[in-house]
């Protein structure tokens, strides 16, 4: 009998190959492969109905998980209600209010040197002595000529009484008397002439002492000593006073009506910065308006005199004016970094009870230093972002953070209400 082998192979779910039967017949093999479907209802079945829903979950993608913008870090303060003034901002120049170029007005040589470089000076004080002996000698020959005149003068009145006894009796002529009395009054015009020559000459010997002839400051000299100066022949030296001081700046005509409406009456105030020092401010007065417009420039000028007494001011020197024109009473002002710009216009986020921030149109005004006047769209205790407006959108949550060093002014303010 042949030998038989039987090999069970599963080729997929519900099918296998139940059998291989090799048989030898005679010399040679025969094979042959039955194969058969096993049919299993209910497994078939519980596949067809979740396949469709296998299939539908496997094709919806989930979407990403919901994220929520964390709150941007700002900086707040409080919008305060406060009188600012209204004001025009120039650039002006420091004039001293005199200027004295002092000059010998005799000739000599320069004996003495009295005062340094630079000092402050009062009226009075000396500042040069010129070579006084020739004029001493000046006055010595004139008070000479003045006591010949004199002497003189009384000669010719004693003739002119004795011609005048004479004359009475005809002993002499009445031509010779009138001779005398001629001679008495040139005697007398002598005497005057001689006297005033006097005076001259005391004058000048006053000359040669050269005081200072107003209070200020004296600038480098012109002369050393033992220098010969000729009278009127340049100045020996500048003085100049600083206080009070002199700020020049001009206004356009287009700003000269409301200059000229609000000086009826009362001197405007002004503010004067140095460029380096701009929260120190110098206050003064308008003193001066000029009486024309300037041609070609279309600028009127204007003159305020400042209080210079700690010599901050310099001549020359360039300054930031502000001329205070009327005060705006209860203006809301913020600190100038809170208003930004956008295609609309200037706006202001606005943080509300919620810690939300609100995109607030606004019409800002005239900066007041580190503030700046809000004339629309905002409230007194409004608090607005004045830093950290980069991360902040219409509506989004914010943090409302301390700034880093000292608080602005504008909360400061409120604060201290």
């Amino acid at each position: 009998m042949a030998p038989s082998y039987s090999r069970r192979l599963c080729l997929g779910h519900g099918i296998e190959r139940t059998g291989l039967f090799f048989t030898r017949h005679g010399d040679g093999l025969q094979e042959y492969a039955a194969m058969k479907r096993v049919s299993d209802v209910p497994a078939a079945l519980g596949l067809a109905l979740a396949l469709p829903a296998l299939l539908a979950g496997a094709c919806q993608k989930k979407g990403p998980p919901s994220f929520e913008r964390p709150p941007a870090p700002v900086s707040v303060a409080k919008a305060v209600a406060r009188d600012v003034p209204i004001y025009l901002d120039e650039v002006g120049k420091c004039v001293a209010r005199e200027v004295v170029s002092v000059q010998p007005q005799v000739g000599g040589r320069i004996a003495e040197i009295f005062f340094e470089d630079g000092a402050d000076l009062k009226k009075g004080n000396l500042l040069f002595t010129i070579d006084a002996e020739p004029y001493r000698a000046a006055v010595a020959s004139a008070e000479a000529n003045v006591a010949r005149a004199k002497a003189v003068l009384d000669l010719a009145r004693v003739d002119l009484a004795r011609f005048a006894k004479l004359v009475a009796t005809q002993i002499v002529a009445q031509a010779d008397y009138d001779a005398k009395k001629s001679a008495l009054d040139v005697a007398e015009a002598e005497l005057r002439q001689n006297e005033a020559a006097l005076a001259t000459s005391r004058i000048n010997l006053q000359y040669c002492s050269i005081s200072s002839p107003i209070d200020g400051r004296a600038g480098h000299r012109l002369a050393d000593r033992g220098n010969v100066v000729a009278a009127n022949g340049g100045p020996l030296l500048v003085i100049e006073r600083l206080d009070p001081i002199y700020v020049d700046f001009t206004v356009t005509e287009h700003d000269l009506s409301a200059v000229q409406l609000r000086m009826a009456g009362k001197a405007l105030d002004v503010e004067v910065r140095l460029p380096d020092q701009p929260a120190d401010a110098l206050p003064g007065k308008v003193t001066f308006l000029d009486n024309a417009v300037q041609e070609g420039t279309g600028t009127v000028t204007i003159r305020a005199t400042v209080d210079n007494r700690q010599r901050r001011l310099w001549p020359g020197r360039f300054v930031k004016v502000k001329l205070v024109l009327a005060t705006l009473p209860s203006a809301i002002v913020v600190p100038a970094g809170a208003p930004q710009i956008s295609a609309k216009g200037p706006f202001v986020y606005v943080v509300k009870d919620d810690d939300t921030a609100e995109l607030r149109p606004v019409k800002p005004g005239q900066r007041q230093a580190d503030l700046v006047v809000i004339e629309q769209g905002l409230k007194s205790g409004e608090r607005v972002v004045v830093n950290g407006q980069l991360g902040v959108t219409p509506g989004g949550k914010v943090r409302v953070e301390e700034p880093q060093g000292a608080p602005a002014p504008a909360a400061k303010e409120a604060a201290s209400k």
